[in-house]
């Protein structure tokens, strides 16, 4: 995907972002929403960033968007990705801080933590919930909060006569396996989670936070709130 940023910013146009998953037809993602502006964002997104206060983390934030769009609101706001190719098209668009980070290495505090576009899916499983919460438990400053959008993607396995029935595996239905390429580069496979609002409400409570959803969008998606419950 940094490839793709890289070459999108710097001739206006990229090659076919291939997604390929063994549970899906391989699909493509459009390069051009990496770097739309507000009002081209989804309501969820916009929503999430008219909600972000304080110090704020932008985890994965890809070609910047969103950090870019709260630097114009005056925002203090730090940019993380674990590509060397995003970070460096970021700080070319513009953005102040753009660090190469990986999430679960992140030591400052902050206030908001965003996590857009399915951001949460770096979690990957849910058996790496515990790791997710322990780390919100050391960067979240007092009274902060995580902002993220995330699909219930059970509709995937909805047949002709509208009634859904869920794969019969072992794991979760909402932890997909991908594999991305552009051009003759083919990156790892990795986990990437889908988490539907009653599973990450159980999540939360079983970690000590409180889960509301601030919005829902037009297809089993939603806005939601990670607050830790106060002792």
């Amino acid at each position: 995907m940094g490839l793709a940023i890289a070459q999108f910013h710097e001739k206006g146009r990229a090659s076919k972002l291939r997604l390929f998953s063994p549970m899906f037809y391989e699909d493509e993602f459009p390069v051009p929403t990496l770097f739309r502006e507000f009002k081209d964002m989804p309501v969820l997104e916009q929503k999430a960033i008219e909600s972000a206060s304080g110090r704020i983390l932008d985890v994965g934030a890809g070609a910047g968007c969103h950090t870019l769009e709260l630097q114009r609101r005056s925002a203090h706001v730090t940019a993380i990705d674990i590509s060397p190719a995003s970070v460096e098209t970021m700080r070319k668009r513009g953005v102040a801080h753009a660090l190469l980070q990986d999430f679960y290495e992140v030591e400052d505090q902050y206030d908001t933590v965003l996590m857009l576009m399915n951001g949460i899916g770096i979690v990957g499983t849910l058996d790496n919930m515990p790791r997710f919460f322990a780390q919100l438990d050391r960067i979240l400053a007092p009274g902060g909060c995580v902002l993220f959008d995330s699909s219930d993607i059970c509709y995937v396995f909805e047949g002709e006569d509208g009634i859904i029935e869920l794969p019969a595996t072992p794991g979760y239905y909402g932890e997909i396996e991908y594999q991305m390429q552009y051009g003759s580069v083919k990156g790892d496979s990795f986990k990437w989670l889908y988490i539907d609002a009653d599973t990450m409400a159980e999540a939360a409570q079983q970690h000590g936070y409180e889960f509301t959803i601030i919005s829902h969008g037009e297809h089993y998606d939603y806005l939601g709130k990670l607050v830790k419950k106060q002792c």
